[in-house]
């Protein structure tokens, strides 16, 4: 800034002294006209006269731009600050008529190749690893700074309409049927006999017990004897259903459990039953309480993970990224759609916001200070309008010389 200020005084100080320079040439000619007048006096006070009108002249234009010439109220000068507000509209709209256009946008936004440069970037190991990191730190900054409160409100509500529009009666005759259908039952058969087979012999006193109780009689006629056959037969009895998959019972079993699932399917007990049962656990307290214990283990897994290099979710996203990196690599067409798209996102962002721009750059001007904005301008281009001034004091000479010239040849 001081260094410009210093090339502006400069050359103000050479243009002022090419002025002075004239009139000091014109005033000796004039005294030494007086005393001892030779024609070649003429010629020079002609070629400093008319310099001296073209440095004034070129004075006044180069000030009326920035401000009042000797501080006197000229009209039309102290143009800038007078005109900052017309400056700023009609520079606004220079910039979005001539800039901001369909034919100077295109050339330009068809060379940008944002997939060469992804593509030449993350090609880089180093560079990779960076964009891994930097991931991981975005998506845990993220979930860090996410409101818990509305998350837990989001999954709390949500929680609700699906569950209310869950239909628990139709949900449980299907999954029965479909249990049914592959035999589910049978599996299940098969194992809770072997434990109901090992659960009457170990406790033969208590069955026997049971019977006496029942039966007192048969306590003084051998009740053991009689319990023992009548566990043998129950275990004979559990020993045929396990082994034979085509048992009576089990096919009772199977005809039993199609009635119950069509019996769930289109009983009005078993609707109520399931609605008692939504209206009960669908309260807003223990959804509020699910969705809160269920965000903050997941949100807390989340972070744990991305903290962690060796997690599977960071292995994940450093397996995503080496696949979406190796397309890039070798899918031209990929390439080729990415730019495109960029291409028409850019050109139809410059061309709708083309007039916001202009009023973006119309506004900017118009809020600084007129008389801030004209010194600043002045700093900028002062110098080489200063070199106005000096050509127009030297072209101004030259001309005075050639018209004086002129008319003393034709007179």
């Amino acid at each position: 800034m001081n260094i410009k200020k210093q090339q502006l005084k400069k050359h103000k100080l050479i243009a002022t002294g090419l002025f002075v320079l004239m009139a000091i040439v014109y005033v000796l000619m004039l005294l030494l006209s007086k005393h001892n007048h030779q024609s070649w006096m003429n010629y020079v006070k002609a070629f400093s006269e008319a310099g001296m009108v073209g440095a004034l002249a070129d004075w006044f234009a180069v000030t009326a731009l920035f401000k009042y010439p000797l501080g006197i109220k000229i009209p039309h000068s102290n143009l800038i600050n007078n005109n900052k507000d017309a400056l700023g509209e009609n520079l606004g709209s220079f910039v979005s008529d001539n800039f901001l256009n369909q034919a100077t946008i295109r050339p330009y936004v068809t060379k940008i190749d944002l997939s060469g440069f992804i593509v030449n970037w993350i090609s880089n190991e180093k560079n990779f690893n960076k964009t891994t990191i930097e991931i991981r730190k975005v998506l845990k900054s993220i979930l860090l700074k996410i409101d818990d409160k509305e998350v837990i409100q989001i999954i709390s509500l949500k929680g609700k309409d699906i569950l209310n529009d869950l239909n628990l009666q139709e949900l449980v005759s299907k999954g029965l049927f479909y249990a049914v259908e592959n035999n589910e039952h049978q599996r299940l058969i098969s194992l809770i006999i072997p434990q109901a087979k090992h659960y009457v012999e170990n406790n033969k006193e208590a069955i026997y017990d049971k019977v006496v109780e029942k039966n007192p009689i048969l306590g003084l006629i051998g009740g053991k004897a009689i319990t023992n056959q009548l566990i043998s037969g129950i275990i004979s009895f559990l020993d045929d259903i396990q082994n034979n998959g085509n048992h009576n019972i089990r096919n009772e079993l199977t005809t039993k459990l199609y009635e119950i699932c069509e019996s769930i399917k289109t009983d009005e007990n078993w609707k109520s039953r399931f609605d008692n049962l939504k209206e009960e656990f669908i309260t807003d307290e223990k959804l509020q309480d699910y969705a809160s214990k269920l965000w903050e283990n997941t949100k807390s897994n989340l972070v744990s993970n991305l903290e962690d290099e060796n997690s599977a979710l960071n292995q994940y996203i450093e397996k995503y990224l080496k696949e979406i990196r190796q397309n890039l690599v070798e899918n031209e067409n990929t390439k080729a759609k990415i730019n495109k798209t960029v291409h028409k996102f850019i050109y139809k962002l410059a061309l709708r916001n083309s007039n916001e721009i202009g009023n973006i750059i119309s506004k900017t001007v118009k809020d600084w200070d007129g008389k801030e904005m004209s010194d600043k301008l002045e700093l900028e281009v002062g110098k080489d309008l200063q070199f106005i001034r000096i050509n127009g004091t030297l072209v101004g000479s030259i001309v005075g010389l050639l018209i004086y010239s002129l008319t003393v040849f034709f007179t």
